[in-house]
């Protein structure tokens, strides 16, 4: 017996369409012709554009050495607006610190808006100890498993004298040879880890002579190295291969002259990495919203460095049905190199937007990451895929 389904497929620009299934070769056809509305074809004319990856590698390696834990991002940030004035493109500062820039389209309305975030994570001093060391909190979410032995730099707030100082990250029995097989035996946590300043000192008073106090930022040093085979190992890539993907797509546009049918918008967030992101930023002319942020490279995941990895859904549910899919299309047609995935604990950009009420579709892509949070590895390959 057939069956009903009448029904709204789609929101918003979404076609509405009441349907009956029936059998055999006209339920094919039917199937088809709906493949047909909602994933269509590219648009005729479309090629895919050659990114600059000298740019790109160039514009990684400067924003990766620069400190941007969440709530310290003023000079990542003028660095990154200088890139985009380079380009040529017209940008401001929201209030709270993000930068929207623009590429101007032919037509006004159903604009486009890519998201990244140049915030990382990193620590804040929670005390300083008699022993002359620093106890920390992490800023944002990230394990101190990955921080012990890191290499940090410490950022006072007198910022007219010495406002830097070195140091490492340490277990509080860090020395095998005094504390044998208790080194291995201790717990992991922030609890049971402490910074080393690289200064003289022994006690908590030392620490207050350097200028050193409760609530200064602690930025692990992401000690990048490119390999001849195309890997980066670099703390932050987290998201700052994202960042510098996106300056690259621009980029390869403005080179290349090509025309805009819509506005796209180019949104740097400060405050992903605890939760805030695209908060707020989102023009209320946007149609659909791309987040490009890590990937999940590990046991159970699809995703690869090696090529862009489009999310179906992270912790906060499905993406968009109709623009994932119309960015599979894409890369399909296109021959970018990708991968589906589904990542359990995870969130990005693209969350806070929505929550915040941004009345949007939205999806999110990334390069493939290893030891995501920690240890940090991808490929050149998978960042250029990405843009």
């Amino acid at each position: 017996m057939d069956q009903e389904w009448p029904g709204v497929i789609g929101g918003g620009t979404g076609p509405r369409l009441d349907w009956r299934p029936v059998a055999g070769q006209e339920q094919d056809e039917v199937q088809r012709s709906l493949d047909e509305r909602f994933l269509p074809s590219p648009v005729t004319g479309q090629r895919r554009l050659p990114i600059d990856m000298d740019y790109v590698r160039d514009v990684l390696l400067r924003l990766v050495a620069i400190p941007s834990p969440s709530g310290r991002t003023d000079h990542v940030m003028q660095v990154i607006g200088g890139e985009l004035h380079r380009l040529g493109l017209p940008f401001e500062v929201t209030r709270r610190g993000a930068l929207l820039a623009e590429l101007a389209g032919s037509e006004a309305g159903a604009d486009r808006t890519v998201v990244v975030h140049a915030d990382t994570i990193g620590c804040m001093v929670r005390e300083l100890k008699d022993n002359g060391r620093l106890a920390v909190v992490p800023v944002g979410t990230h394990s101190a498993r990955f921080s012990e032995g890191a290499r940090v730099t410490i950022f006072s707030d007198d910022i007219a004298g010495n406002y830097r100082r070195s140091g490492t990250i340490l277990p509080l029995k860090a020395s095998g040879h005094r504390f044998g097989d208790e080194v291995d035996t201790q717990g992991v946590g922030w609890d049971v880890v402490e910074v080393r300043v690289d200064e003289v000192v022994h006690c908590r008073a030392d620490l207050e002579r350097l200028g050193i106090q409760v609530g200064d930022f602690v930025a692990i040093d992401a000690q990048a190295v490119v390999t001849p085979s195309g890997f980066v190992n670099s703390r932050h890539l987290d998201d700052k291969a994202g960042v510098a993907a996106a300056l690259g797509a621009f980029k390869a546009i403005v080179d290349h002259g090509v025309p805009l049918p819509v506005t796209a918008h180019l949104l740097v967030t400060i405050a992903e990495e605890v939760g805030l992101g695209a908060s707020h930023g989102v023009d209320a002319d946007v149609a659909e919203l791309l987040s490009i942020d890590t990937s999940v490279v590990a046991p159970g995941q699809s995703s690869s460095e090696q090529t862009v990895n489009i999310a179906m859904q992270d912790s906060t549910g499905p993406f968009d049905y109709h623009l994932t899919r119309r960015l599979i299309d894409l890369c399909r047609a296109h021959d970018v190199p990708h991968r589906r995935d589904v990542y359990k604990y995870y969130r990005s950009d693209a969350a806070s937007a929505l929550e915040a009420g941004a009345n949007t579709r939205a999806a999110l892509i990334g390069f493939g990451i290893d030891a995501s949070h920690g240890h940090e590895r991808t490929h050149l390959e998978g960042i250029r895929a990405t843009a």
